[in-house]
């Protein structure tokens, strides 16, 4: 089955901060590359965090603080940090200056043949813009970010009809057989298979494949089961 992995869409040339990369140069670094997170390594490329626009933002954050010993982040955003799992002290971030001191970890990483599908599900359960790509050593090798994924849907129809048509197996298919047709990424398939099971099972392979936006069935088939006769 042809799928779309975190490799295809993953950005390679990626700023990275070790971890005693400094406050002032890891906002340069944010600022100058034009991006909202910086992997945090080790001395082996291993990536041990990752330290963010928000994560230095706490320092902002809570300089009310010294005016107001009573301050406090709104109970929202204090509630948002708990349900995505980073319900920590926000005023040991602030005081922080090292990378080391201001990064998230553990950093959330995926292998490189992940698929899209199962990336965007990652990144919905744990609340996060972005995912680390990392090797079997977990040394970096790249980012993949929420606008990455949607580089799937940017496929050309062309393309995502063969796709379709070399993932449903020729024995489903009677003479006829499946016809397939895409157009702005939704997939109609019409035709006839042997078995209801068959044109079901076609219809779940053709929404697996990454990049395809609805998957639209018009199918019949000859049997309910093997030995059924349809009443189609």
């Amino acid at each position: 089955m042809m799928r779309i992995s975190v490799r295809d869409v993953m950005t390679t040339r990626v700023a990275a901060a070790e971890a005693g990369t400094p406050f002032k140069d890891l906002a340069a670094l944010l600022v100058s590359r034009g991006v909202s997170a910086l992997p945090v390594l080790d001395g082996e490329r291993r990536v041990i965090g990752v330290v963010s626009e928000a994560d230095l933002l706490r320092k902002e954050e809570f300089r009310e603080l010294y005016r107001d010993e009573g301050y406090r982040p709104r109970l929202r955003a204090r509630l948002r940090r708990l349900l995505a799992g980073r319900g920590e002290d926000g005023r040991r971030k602030a005081g922080g200056v090292t990378a080391a001191e201001l990064m998230s970890s553990p950093p959330v990483t995926v292998a490189p043949e992940t698929s899209t599908v199962t990336a965007a599900q990652l990144m919905d359960a744990r609340g996060v813009r972005r995912l680390v790509v990392v090797d079997e050593e977990g040394r970096l090798l790249g980012v993949v970010s929420r606008r990455d994924l949607l580089k799937a849907y940017t496929r050309d129809d062309a393309e995502l009809k063969r796709w379709v048509e070399e993932a449903i197996p020729e024995r489903w298919t009677d003479r006829r057989g499946i016809e397939v047709e895409v157009r702005d990424g939704i997939v109609t398939l019409s035709g006839r298979t042997a078995t209801r099971t068959e044109a079901a099972a076609a219809v779940h392979l053709a929404k697996g494949l990454g990049g395809i936006v609805d998957v639209r069935p018009s199918l019949a088939w000859r049997r309910e089961r093997h030995g059924s006769p349809s009443a189609r």
